[in-house]
């Protein structure tokens, strides 16, 4: 009896869990808890009557002052933790590299037909090769010797491999490097060196006579190195048709009308099956645009995106694709009169969406397709309008027509602070509470009339806080758009008139209104962000991270050291990803 195995854990599985679990715990959620739960009893049910044989036929031994004693089916207990530490590690790894990925972008149908081919041929390529080298590794279990040891590990880890490949190649061939070679090469290098200390003291054996003999370097066998670098890729590709299977039940309502956050193994398995035939090409490429979209125009709504999971998170980036897009189309617009024309075919739009007719998912597809440019037809078609109410649209699309009269005979609209928190209640406000809304919606939680009434209309309130801290910001990049959201009152009462802003944006008195500004945009977040604490708790904390994304420009504002970018004050990221941290460290 001894302790060498057991301190090959304390000493080199254990730490980088303990450090991987602290620096992952504020990102954590049940379903990544379901995951790696699941990940690690498969790793242990499929390893353990393998690992058991080796031991049986002596491929690798234990001396006994190295183990403390407790076996199962003769493996020791530090070997069987070994299983589930190197799958809680590998994973955690994994699910840190692939929280930003938006993983339905990654699906390609039918319609994809250049891409699907030449995924399908890679994926019949790789299957090929899988087959062949099971075969091979037979070949070396039946031939016995030296490359027993060898051709084990491949007719055990091959048939798993293959499976995984054969229902998740698309993914694992689309998703970024970061997400798939980085969690395998990772851990595969670090065990690769505890494997030669542990080799080196003794701590485990490899009987010669049944390996080649080889070393990747002085005092590590070839077949260990194989042996990590497969198990790695095992838990790796495992994760990867895990969150193939989530994203098909996620981006596809049509096919999967209700789905949980934590489904079963059996409806796992049933997404996977599902043809490619049948997905919504269309819905795929339209949250592809959408996530683009979110990327290239808000930074720190892209940042706290991530956060959110399943379809709460999908429905949030299509509602802020269809906002910015709206706002685009009036922003953009030649002239006044083109700008009140896409107002109008906006709020026809919602009339279409709200209608009661049977028909009006042909009508709004054909609406969409006669009226709005290519590039803004799929934000439109994919808004979730089936599960947001029509008010607070209708109140962005209105708006819309404070910015016409920047263009219009009484350019200055913004006549005081009044007038000031309707604009930003309807531009921005709206949106807190349509977001809001998918909050409760995706949520099983319960919550009262009530509780709702009272956090939509906080929600509202940050959404005017949020909407001062975006004019703050703007001031120079607005004037130069011949636009002045700054109160008329509150310049007169600096002597100045709202033409003396586009001459001088950034002069010492604008600065003080900026100031002013971000005091009154403190103070309603201040009274409205208690309301965070009352979601659900799904959407609480990364609610939380795109509040405090937000709010950290007005902070840097207020501090006066920033970097502009096209003309606009920006948070740099490491600070960002701070005060996203902090966020969800809040609970």
């Amino acid at each position: 009896m001894g302790g060498d195995y057991a301190l090959v854990h304390l000493y080199y599985t254990i730490p980088p869990a303990v450090l991987l679990t602290v620096c992952y715990y504020p990102l954590c959620t049940k379903t990544d808890v379901y995951k790696i739960l699941f990940l690690i009893l498969i790793a242990v049910v499929s390893t353990t009557p393998w690992d058991s044989y080796l031991i049986h036929r002596r491929i690798w031994t234990y001396p006994p002052n190295a183990i403390l004693g407790p076996t199962l089916f003769r493996i020791p207990a530090e070997e069987v933790f070994f299983f589930v530490i190197q799958t809680y590690n590998t994973s955690l790894l994994y699910l840190f590299a692939s929280k930003p990925t938006l993983h339905p972008i990654y699906l390609v149908g039918e319609s994809f037909r250049g891409r699907s081919r030449q995924l399908k041929t890679r994926g019949r390529f790789g299957i090929s090769l899988l087959v062949a080298s099971i075969f091979s590794g037979a070949g070396l279990v039946v031939k016995g010797g030296e490359g027993l040891y060898l051709g084990l590990i491949i007719v055990w880890a091959g048939p798993f491999i293959l499976l995984l490949w054969s229902l998740s190649y698309q993914l694992l061939l689309n998703l970024p490097k970061s997400n798939t070679v980085l969690p395998i090469l990772l851990p595969t290098i670090y065990l690769w060196t505890v494997d030669t200390i542990a080799l080196r003291r003794g701590t485990w054996v490899i009987e010669s006579g049944t390996k080649l003999g080889l070393h990747l370097w002085a005092g590590l066998d070839v077949e260990e190195a194989f042996f990590f670098l497969v198990t790695n890729v095992l838990i790796v590709f495992g994760l990867v048709a895990f969150d193939n299977a989530l994203a098909i039940l996620n981006a596809f309502p049509a096919l999967f009308p209700t789905v949980s956050n934590l489904p079963s193994p059996l409806q796992l398995v049933k997404a996977l099956l599902v043809p490619t035939l049948q997905y919504d090409d269309s819905r795929i490429y339209g949250l592809q645009e959408a996530l683009g979209r979110l990327r290239r125009k808000s930074r720190s709504f892209y940042l706290a995106s991530g956060s959110f999971q399943g379809r709460l998170r999908i429905d949030l980036i299509l509602l802020y694709s269809f906002c910015r897009v709206a706002d685009d189309l009036v922003d953009e617009a030649s002239s006044g009169a083109e700008a009140r024309h896409w107002i109008t075919k906006l709020t026809k739009f919602l009339d279409i969406c709200y209608a009661s007719d049977a028909e009006k998912s042909e009508q709004r597809r054909d609406f969409i397709v006669r009226t709005f440019p290519e590039k803004a037809q799929s934000a439109l078609s994919l808004l979730p309008t089936d599960i947001l109410s029509p008010s607070p649209l209708y109140d962005l699309v209105k708006g819309f027509e404070t910015d016409l009269a920047f263009s219009s005979d009484t350019p200055y609209s913004i006549a005081n602070e009044q007038i000031l928190q309707i604009y930003g209640s309807r531009v921005a406000g709206t949106v807190a509470e349509l977001c809001l809304e998918l909050a409760f919606h995706h949520s099983k939680e319960p919550t009262t009339e009530e509780q709702r009434r009272e956090i939509i209309q906080a929600g509202g309130r940050m959404g005017i806080a949020l909407q001062y801290v975006n004019i703050s910001r703007d001031i120079a990049v607005d004037a130069e758009n011949g636009r002045v959201y700054i109160p008329t009152d509150w310049l007169e009462s600096v002597g100045l008139r709202p033409e003396d802003v586009f001459k001088s944006p950034s002069s010492s008195p604008i600065e003080s209104l900026r100031q002013r500004l971000l005091d009154s945009a403190m103070t309603i977040y201040d009274e409205a962000k208690a309301a965070i604490e009352l979601l659900p708790s799904e959407s609480r904390g990364p609610m939380r991270v795109a509040v405090e994304s937000y709010v950290e420009i007005g902070r840097v504002l207020r501090e006066g050291q920033y970097k502009l970018k096209a003309g606009r004050a920006t948070v740099p990221k490491a600070r960002r990803l701070r005060v996203a941290w902090a966020a969800l460290m809040k609970g």
